[in-house]
């Protein structure tokens, strides 16, 4: 079996589908405001459609604005500058590699990676110093990149805000880089729950899937992602910097055991000795400060 077969393999569970319910209006006999009526059905309409990319690109915008409100990037030019190098080469690898792609490394201990529409990936400091090789980080980014290109947050964000205006009728006009601070105030609002809730199982094992299938293709030893799990696993689930990440993500052993059967019956053995990078990753990170103790993993 060659690699591209591998690769399909991989990929054939990976398709999602969506399934958005139809809304009415109730008529009445008389006194109607046509221009409500209009503006309501409009939203409606905006609400339940796919995103152009211009639109992902500014939901994106709003989303990354609101975390990075609870986090801000590390002042760490070269660490930012190491981890963007990396992210975008996997980024490549996808289905999206035209997306304006950003990564940073957040200023917090929380051992947790996140993304938003239009290509957003963060990882916090706490996570990476837990990571011992660049195949580690690969893994992580591949996972996160995954949400971006099948748009996993936005189709919920989506869902949120549909939900929102069927209940209330407001108007969702976006307009660039959250001018409209209704707009905004309404995409932090629900970035915030859908951040704290978390995306479906479903949707986070198919990201294991196919971030260890984007490390891969990007030339990364595949068992990376695999191995940053079984560190999450031998971690206290009592620890504080673990809550957020458990709250939002099934068990590390559950993600273990289902990536485990997928890299079996893919064959990915045959790709062990592509690059861990772990000399390079670890010049790097050596030069992060942690907030409180945490030292490099070795």
């Amino acid at each position: 079996m060659n690699r591209r077969d591998v690769m399909k393999r991989l990929m054939r569970p990976l398709l999602l589908a969506g399934l958005l319910a139809f809304c009415g209006l109730t008529p009445v006999s008389a006194g109607i405001d046509w221009n409500n009526v209009f503006n309501t059905l409009k939203t409606v309409k905006q609400a339940v459609k796919p995103a152009d990319l211009h639109e992902e690109e500014q939901i994106g915008y709003a989303t990354a604005a609101t975390l990075l409100g609870a986090a801000k990037p590390i002042d760490n030019a070269d660490v930012q500058r190491y981890v963007n190098r990396v992210g975008l080469w996997v980024a490549l690898q996808s289905e999206r590699p035209d997306l304006p792609w950003h990564f940073a490394v957040v200023a917090s201990d929380d051992i947790d990676a996140f993304a938003a529409p239009g290509g957003y990936v963060f990882i916090t400091r706490g996570l990476l110093l837990h990571m011992r090789s660049e195949a580690e980080l690969a893994g992580v980014l591949g996972h996160e990149i995954t949400h971006v290109v099948m748009k996993d947050h936005l189709k919920a964000l989506q869902r949120a805000a549909k939900q929102q205006l069927l209940g209330q009728a407001l108007n969702y006009e976006l307009q660039q880089h959250g001018k409209n601070t209704e707009v905004f105030n309404k995409i932090a609002n629900a970035t915030r729950t859908l951040y704290s809730r978390g995306l479906d199982k479903a949707d986070e094992f198919q990201a294991d899937r196919m971030g260890v299938v984007l490390a891969t293709r990007a030339g990364y030893d595949p068992y990376g992602l695999m191995a940053v799990l079984q560190t999450l696993e031998s971690i206290d689930p009592k620890s504080g910097r673990m809550q957020l990440l458990l709250a939002t993500h099934p068990t590390p052993a559950a993600r273990i055991v289902l990536l485990a059967a997928a890299m079996q019956a893919g064959h990915m053995d045959q790709y062990g000795n592509q690059v861990e990078g772990r000399e390079r990753f670890l010049q790097v990170v050596k030069k992060l400060v942690p907030a409180s103790g945490t030292q490099p993993a070795h």
